[in-house]
């Protein structure tokens, strides 16, 4: 990544507010980019976006993708030059609680996003973040590649694997012609400290040693592409940079993940933690539960031939780095500082 790319560039990143986005806002801003944030207010309590006081760092919009005048409106403002699309409905059980919303968010607030951009001719560079689970899931053993065709089980995963078809569709019905790079990033299942979600595995940890429990495990032996937070977001920004000096060659479906090895169980995630913090239980939980998928893993040869990206850290250095931020939360440190600190010493690495 070439750090000075970023010096001044006009960044619009939806989802801001949320926890990668929270992460993203942060790193362009140490890099010395126009960030303007369109989303809904923080949906957690504690926030990351609170706890490093982003709204002082870049121009936040508290606005909703789905309101297409808003976005709209807020696009041409700012006349950004690079757009990063990460809003939505984020969680695989949310989307089963409510499907509607879960549909609305992921499917047509990407169009929403997507009409909007074709309006804004400074716009050199498209990145709209989907999933892993974007995939038809066959249970294989070996990892998905960005060719094998989109699918899914659940209501997030058919959401995102939408997506991804309407984001072909904008590329070859309008994009193309205006030579705007553009595609779409696979990430694997994105961890970190700052997040605070429910029904996710770190944040459902967390909460069970503040209160001395059990943390209950729904698939305790299903397989994931754990990665930290800062490896995805590192492969963004790397992919917006090529697609802004080569939009035809790199205006694709892009993977990142971990090296297959670093896939693990989530019980082994867990163990890990609980070495880390030095206390802390698990059990499989015995309620029925929606359907999840039990083996995932990312190919990612495609990214680490074309667009010189490979994972920084192994499993263990992400876990440590994750144990030290909740670690730091905990001694009431200063959490801006604390997150800077990770991502320079994580963008050094990368150099």
């Amino acid at each position: 990544m070439n750090h000075t790319f970023w010096k001044d560039k006009k960044v619009f990143l939806t989802g801001h507010t949320g926890f990668k986005g929270s992460w993203m806002s942060l790193w362009l801003s140490t890099l010395g980019a126009k960030v303007k944030g369109f989303a809904l207010a923080p949906n957690t309590e504690p926030a990351l976006f609170k706890l490093a006081g982003l709204e002082r760092l870049i121009d936040s919009e508290i606005g909703n993708i789905n309101q297409y005048d808003s976005i709209l409106k807020a696009m041409r403002a700012s006349e950004p030059e690079v757009l990063f699309h990460l809003a939505a409905q984020p969680l695989v059980r949310e989307s089963y609680n409510n499907p509607i919303e879960n549909y609305m968010s992921n499917v047509m607030g990407t169009v929403h996003v997507l009409e909007a951009a074709r309006h804004i001719p400074s716009l050199k560079s498209i990145v709209v973040i989907t999933t892993d689970k974007c995939y038809e899931n066959k249970e294989w053993v070996w990892p998905y590649r960005e060719n094998e065709p989109m699918g899914g089980y659940d209501p997030y995963s058919a959401s995102k694997a939408c997506a991804e078809l309407v984001m072909a569709s904008y590329r070859n019905s309008f994009f193309d012609t205006q030579k705007i790079g553009v595609a779409t990033a696979r990430a694997g299942n994105v961890i970190g400290g700052g997040d605070f979600s429910v029904d996710r595995l770190i944040p459902d940890f967390i909460r069970a040693i503040q209160k001395n429990e059990t943390v209950n495990l729904r698939y305790p032996n299903a397989i994931r592409p754990w990665q930290h937070v800062l490896e995805s977001l590192h492969g963004y920004l790397v992919l917006a940079e090529k697609l802004w000096n080569q939009p035809q060659e790199f205006s694709e479906a892009w993977n990142f993940g971990p090296y297959s090895q670093d896939a693990k169980t989530v019980a082994q995630i867990v163990e890990a933690l609980i070495s880390g913090f030095g206390q802390g239980a698990w059990q499989q939980d015995p309620g029925q539960h929606p359907h999840e998928a039990h083996y995932l893993k990312l190919d990612i040869q495609k990214a680490e031939t074309h667009l010189d990206w490979h994972p920084v850290l192994n499993i263990n250095e992400a876990l440590t780095m994750i144990v030290d931020w909740y670690q730091a939360l905990r001694g009431n440190q200063d959490m801006l500082q604390f997150t800077v600190n990770q991502i320079q010493t994580f963008s050094r690495r990368c150099s």
